[in-house]
């Protein structure tokens, strides 16, 4: 039996999916089910019990021995939010109570962390866990993220196997209800349905071009299958992260758009907000050794494969993963 925690969300339900395409439907997940929005991520897959997560914790700690594998993917991740008990409540006391019982009964974990983490990117995007100290997060959500890692590492009681994945850009199906905080392709795509044309941030960085702003951008399904591999394999445990190692520029991930539409480019660009321009990342881009070192060979899906079929496979049909 699998938990699922976040599973009704964009990268949760994905990864029921790809767990269903593998054989795994002994599911259990669990999430806000009152939120109707995202109804349809999880319509039709194999699931054995649907839980909301505010009678989850109590379930688990009696039921945790029924339990083969967690994955604790549920978090608050609106990273422009200045609510820091919404924060501490969800993101890291529930976080530890879920490690706690983990460790209690030895039943193995994988928790999402995130690249928000390294904040700007001047101690770089090493997954080492002796560099954790020095990085400074510069929003509420990357915080509470880096705050559990910490914590994390510390801890002497731990569950038998146990995996922090730092997601960087993770892009793909099942983001429609993230609305504000859907990534950059689904609203970019929005914007040249609607308009014809696509809009980015400029760059208020000297020596960076606007539209030369890069990140580690990572399709979904890569995300889900990294996951997996930490499931299935007894790998070391620890921090890892999960981008591909190639940063990507946003008038490249612009460009893929228009080619996936068979539209000619058409980009502007607009000053960045002043509530994100001192927070914003010019910069990310996963260190992949430790991954690799973990025996993972799987192929990252390639910018331009990852646009073509999210777009025209999902977002022209309004089809879900």
């Amino acid at each position: 039996m699998i938990v699922i925690t976040g599973a009704y969300g964009f990268i949760g339900s994905c990864l029921v999916q790809r767990l269903n395409e593998h054989g795994y439907r002994d599911i259990i997940v669990v999430d806000d089910f009152y939120k109707d929005k995202k109804e349809p991520n999880l319509s039709g897959k194999g699931i054995r019990e649907w839980i909301h997560r505010d009678i989850f914790l109590p379930w688990f700690s009696k039921s945790a021995k029924y339990v083969d594998f967690v994955f604790h993917l549920g978090a608050r991740t609106d990273t422009t939010s200045k609510d820091k008990q919404v924060f501490d409540t969800l993101n890291l006391n529930y976080s530890k109570e879920i490690w706690n019982t983990c460790s209690h009964v030895g039943v193995p974990l994988i928790y999402a962390s995130s690249a928000a983490t390294y904040g700007d990117g001047s101690h770089g995007y090493n997954d080492d866990h002796a560099g954790l100290s020095s990085l400074k997060p510069m929003n509420l959500y990357a915080e509470s993220k880096h705050e559990f890692d910490l914590w994390a590492i510390a801890q002497k009681p731990a569950p038998p196997r146990w995996t922090g994945l730092k997601f960087f850009n993770v892009y793909g199906p099942n983001e429609y209800h993230k609305a504000r905080m859907a990534s950059v392709v689904w609203h970019g795509y929005k914007q040249i349905a609607e308009n014809g044309m696509l809009k980015l941030f400029k760059s208020h960085k000297k020596g960076i071009a606007d539209g030369e702003q890069k990140r580690d951008f990572i399709y979904v399904k890569d995300i889900a299958d990294i996951c997996i591999h930490f499931m299935v394999n007894e790998c070391t445990n620890g921090i890892y992260n999960a981008g591909t190692g190639q940063a990507r520029t946003f008038l490249d991930l612009g460009h893929a758009l228009f080619r996936s539409l068979d539209m000619p480019a058409q980009i502007d660009f607009i000053p960045t907000p002043d509530s994100i321009r001192e927070t914003y990342q010019y910069y990310t881009e996963a260190e992949m050794t430790k991954l690799r070192g973990s025996g993972y060979q799987n192929n990252f899906t390639s910018l331009e494969e990852g646009v073509t079929e999210y777009v025209r496979d999902f977002l022209l049909s309004g089809k879900y993963y």
